[in-house]
């Protein structure tokens, strides 16, 4: 197996896993035990630094696994929208892998599909409206 297909399962796997009630649980527990045993360790210098050094290599180690796994269901979704635009009659193919284009570009197209539905666009400085 070639290790970006293991890694690919790897950061799936604990990016579900760190997402459940039993993750939170056990960290919340960790952080618990740790505060307990201040008096015992007399609050000391080595006793913050464990769980600073801690949570720091974990929050390290889990940005790349859950950045992988965000890439994965982003290129998943793209794929499925572009399919859904390739099927569907009188869309615009050109709409096709708009995720790779300029900023320029996007906000172009944003434009042209705003006035296509008779709308205003909504300017950068303000949000888009939900409907």
């Amino acid at each position: 197996m070639e290790i970006s297909h293991v890694f690919a399962r790897i950061a799936q796997r604990s990016s579900h896993e760190s997402g459940r009630p039993w993750a939170f649980i056990l960290a919340l527990a960790v952080v618990i035990l740790w505060a307990l045993t201040g008096p015992v360790f007399g609050y000391s210098d080595t006793w913050q630094l464990v769980i600073n050094t801690g949570t720091t290599v974990i929050t390290f180690l889990m940005v790349f696994l859950i950045q992988n796994s965000q890439n994965r269901d982003t290129q998943a979704i793209q794929l499925k929208l572009d399919e859904l635009i390739r099927a569907s009659e009188g869309a615009h193919n050109r709409l096709m892998a708009l995720e790779n284009q300029s900023e320029e570009t996007l906000q172009q197209v944003k434009e042209e599909l705003a006035e296509a539905c008779d709308e205003p666009p909504p300017t950068p400085a303000e949000p888009a409206q939900a409907r």
